[in-house]
């Protein structure tokens, strides 16, 4: 992916209405929790994705804080409105790929270790301009970590080149 490319998939995904995270989970320790956690520390509308949780908690002072989970991308109030962040193993990325498609999500960020070579393809095929992932050697901006594009180290760019205003949130 071309330096533009990255920028125009950044662009897309940062000025969407909405945001979600698949895989979010409840376990600070887990890159679910702290993804989804992110977007709530830049005051962004964010939706937990966990087909097994009712609810994510995020401690928080002085009290910890519960959200709401949707099971799917279809589940989300208004998809087409909302860009994905994906934390998922590659099987499960693949199916969460092709209903995040048919539910008419705008962007998505495969996170580091979310995807394998057939998620790629899906992912591409399905948002030729709205797809961001962090493989080495592409010849893209360089990202923060070494493993690639990570919304934890890359995020705030991303906002800044998509023109997003944000204000820290404390937890």
């Amino acid at each position: 992916m071309s330096e533009p490319a990255i920028e125009t998939a950044l662009k897309t995904f940062f000025q969407s209405a909405h945001f979600a995270v698949a895989g979010a989970s409840s376990d600070p320790s887990k890159f679910g929790h702290k993804i989804f956690a992110w977007y709530l520390q830049h005051s962004l509308p964010v939706t937990p994705l966990n087909p097994r949780a009712n609810s994510i908690t995020v401690p928080a002072k002085p009290i910890d804080h519960t959200y709401p989970t949707a099971a799917s991308p279809a589940a989300l109030a208004a998809p087409a409105e909302t860009a994905l962040s994906v934390v998922t193993p590659p099987k499960v990325t693949l199916a969460l790929l092709r209903e995040a498609k048919e539910a008419g999500v705008r962007a998505v960020w495969l996170q580091p270790g979310t995807y394998d070579e057939t998620v790629l393809e899906a992912a591409y095929n399905a948002w030729p301009k709205g797809v961001i992932v962090g493989t080495e050697g592409e010849g893209r901006l360089q990202p923060g970590g070494g493993e690639g594009w990570c919304v934890l180290v890359d995020g705030e760019r991303g906002l800044e080149l998509a023109g997003r205003e944000w204000k820290e949130a404390r937890l």
